[in-house]
């Protein structure tokens, strides 16, 4: 009788363990299911609701600083099908309608859709635009331009653009207010001769006039590339050699920044 209950304890045994795997398998693969579900959530959320992006260089300075790291809305402009974009051009599940004059927006580089460049929309499609002694003319009416005292902005500048002779000027672009800086001593780009932006295309610049590639440079950005809207800032850190493309000299923290709309 023993001999008997040492073998039915045996296969008992055998049976928990059996049964102590199955669970264990079940256990992970609802886990790895759960962990995917988060996983899709969060990248459909990135794809068609709101993403974060890193300022690395400092073309929308004073708007944006090296280092900013911003929130897009990324249905500013219509909702788009989830992960459309990822292999060409959105597919939009609501009429998409256009940005407006002054909208800081954030688009596929239209020479390398690879790389995510954001400047501010000056030129809609019809619109001329001209730059006289760098003054902005939209459909030769120049855009509204103020000068301001620049102390507090040098102060806080970023360090590759502190020895410039800047002038601080608040902008009027649409409906937006802003600032944007000119370098006195730099007349590289003072004119531009008048162009028509076509149709479902954009004519951008950066708020650092000077020192901004944009569509002086490379022409215009199609409606296609546009990736949304800058909303605010939401960190401002920029580390050397890491967290910044012009390498700072220094560590920089700025949380007042924290919170920074960005018009």
């Amino acid at each position: 009788m023993s001999d008997e209950a040492s073998v039915i304890t045996d296969k008992e045994i055998e049976a928990s363990e059996e049964e102590k795997a199955v669970i264990r398998k079940k256990k992970v693969r609802k886990e790895v299911t759960s962990f995917s579900i988060i996983i899709l959530i969060v990248l459909m959320f990135r794809s068609s609701f709101f993403e974060p992006f890193k300022i690395p260089s400092g073309s929308m300075i004073p708007t944006l600083l090296i280092g900013d790291f911003i929130l897009v809305n990324k249905f500013s402009y219509g909702f788009k099908l989830p992960f459309s974009e990822w292999f060409g051009d959105p597919v939009y599940l609501t009429e998409p309608h256009h940005p407006k004059r002054g909208d800081v927006i954030v688009f596929k580089y239209p020479k390398d859709t690879s790389l995510n460049y954001i400047k501010r929309v000056v030129g809609l499609p019809g619109d001329t635009v001209e730059i006289i002694d760098k003054v902005v003319y939209v459909n030769d009416q120049p855009i509204q331009i103020v000068e301001i005292d620049g102390s507090n902005i040098m102060a806080d500048m970023d360090d590759k653009f502190k020895h410039y002779n800047f002038k601080f000027y608040k902008a009027y672009t649409g409906e937006h207010e802003h600032v944007v800086q000119l370098e006195q001593d730099n007349y590289y780009n003072a004119n531009y001769y008048k162009i028509t932006v076509p149709e479902d295309n954009f004519f951008v610049l950066g708020d650092n006039r000077d020192f901004s590639a944009d569509s002086r440079v490379w022409n215009f950005v199609p409606f296609r590339y546009v990736k949304g809207r800058a909303l605010f800032v939401w960190l401002s850190m920029s580390i050397p050699w890491f967290f910044s493309e012009d390498n700072q000299d220094n560590f920089k923290f700025r949380p007042w920044r924290i919170g920074t709309v960005i018009d």
